[in-house]
Order: structure tokens, then sequence, then C-alpha cells
């Protein structure tokens, strides 16, 4: 477990999407850094698939409110909980694995002055520095792929969650057997752990102890958006290599369009799940 751990943080310190490169598109948009209002972000900040939108998906399925204590897991750079924070009024938590990301999550959000509202901690989902029944809501984006126990932190979401509250995420869905050139593919590139299809996965949900509201698949949707992705990242990598900071590496895109045609051919997909915790 301990490899696929490092494995999923070593994915991300090189990741082409970070807190440099950010700034950087932003700076270029307003030519100083000077106070930032968190809405200028969102244009750069939001590295996860469909944009604003679907942080409104996630904050209407586990109705998140003003002052809603919501916990994000695997929160990256932080985009989504300062939108939740900005947008909603939210008082967010986010746990997050990889060092560097923590750091430039913070930074981002003391930039933007939601210090206050929205804090990234560093932290595994399977074993999360939060008390038991403290939040209202634990959300999640395209993470639990790389997770290699995903009954633990289901299990873990359950504990932290209060009585009546919402788990609402997306992530990867198998809905046929990849082959194993393909699963090595996905390791290597883009450190895929654990593949469910969505029944399976609704299965897991429900056996943590859930009752499951709603199993969406986003399958064509995600079909469209990460075609645009992949354009997004080819240019992004350009930048990170003018730039001097990490550009992702060569299996990362080798994966990452292997990933779209698969995506395309309904081999692989994503859903959106939503679950409650009974009272």
């Amino acid at each position: 477990m301990s490899d696929q751990i490092n494995s999923a943080i070593d994915f991300y310190e090189r990741h082409p999407i970070s807190a440099d490169i950010i700034l950087g598109r932003l700076r270029a948009a307003r030519g100083h850094l000077d106070a930032v209002r968190p809405d200028e972000l969102f244009a750069h900040d939001q590295d996860h698939y469909g944009a604003l939108a679907a942080n409104d998906a996630l904050a209407v399925r586990a109705t998140i409110g003003k002052n809603s204590r919501v916990a994000d897991f695997c929160a990256g750079l932080g985009g989504p909980a300062r939108y939740l924070a900005y947008r909603y009024g939210a008082d967010v938590t986010g746990i997050e694995l990889t060092p560097a990301r923590v750091r430039g999550a913070q930074q981002l959000t003391a930039l933007v002055g939601l210090q206050d509202r929205v804090r990234v901690v560093e932290g595994n989902v399977m074993q999360v520095p939060l008390a038991d029944a403290s939040v209202a809501a634990v959300v999640s984006q395209e993470a639990l792929l790389h997770v290699p126990d995903k009954a633990r932190v289901l299990a873990e979401a359950f504990r932290i969650l209060k009585p009546g509250g919402r788990l609402a995420f997306t992530d990867w869905v198998s809905h046929r057997s990849l082959s194993s050139r393909d699963k090595e593919l996905m390791w290597d590139g883009m450190a895929v752990s654990t593949l469910y299809d969505p029944h399976a996965y609704a299965d897991l949900i429900g056996a943590a102890g859930f009752v499951v509201l709603s199993v969406e698949d986003l399958t064509a949707e995600w079909g469209v958006i990460l075609k645009e992705r992949l354009a997004m990242y080819n240019k992004l990598r350009g930048e990170a290599q003018q730039a001097g900071t990490p550009a992702g590496h060569d299996a990362f895109y080798e994966s990452y369009v292997r990933f779209v045609a698969l995506v395309s051919a309904a081999e692989l997909g994503g859903c959106r799940f939503t679950a409650e915790k009974p009272r």
C-alpha cells in the first residue's frame, strides 16, 4: 500500500497544473497579483472535470449552504474548496496527501483572503484528521481512483459525517475490464490504483453504512471534457517547460491519451455518487 501512496504523491508532485502555473496565468491575465478576488482565480484553479458547474452539482447534492462544515477529500490545490466557501459560504477543510499541493493551496487561499473559511491540511483520506460527526458534507472529485483502499476512505467519510450528512463525489469507473497493458499504463502514467464498475462502487458505499441516493453516469459528458483537457495539458506542458516548473512526465501524457480513448469507447468513464448517513 505504501508503494501506491508514494506513486500518487509522485504523480501530483510532477503534475502539469501547479500553484506556480496558476499564478503565472493569473499575472498574465491581470498584470499583477495585488488585491486578487477569489472569483478571479476560478478560471485557473479548478483542476477537475466540469469546472464550476461540477462544484455546483456536488454542492446541491450535498446540500451545502451558508456555514456548512465541509470536508474535501483529496483537495489538491484547493480550487473547489475556495469556490464552495466563496459561492456558498461554507467552511471547508481539505485533506491533501501531496505536500507541494498543500503548500500551493495555502498560498492561493491566502492570496484571495479566504484562509478563515478554507484550510487545506496534509493528510491521508484513509485516516482523516477530523473528529467523529464533525462535518455536514464530504465531497471529492476524480481523486479516489488513486486510493488503494476505498472501503477505508468511505468508512472515514461515514465516521466524520454527522447523522443526516451527505457524501457527494465523482470518480472514475470501469465499465469493462481493462487489459493488462491498459492497467499498467494507467498505473505508470496516472497512479490509478483501484477501479470499480458503477454497481460495485454503489454496493461499496452501501456497505460503509450509507444510504445511496443516486448514481449518475457521466461517461458521455466526460468524453467531451477530456478531449478539451488533453489539449489544455499539452498547452500547459509547454508553458511549464518555459517557466522551468514541473511539466509532468512522458508516461502521464501517454496514459492520458489512452484514457481519453477508453472513455470515448465507454470502457472507462465516470460517475457522480450521492449518499447519506442515516439519522
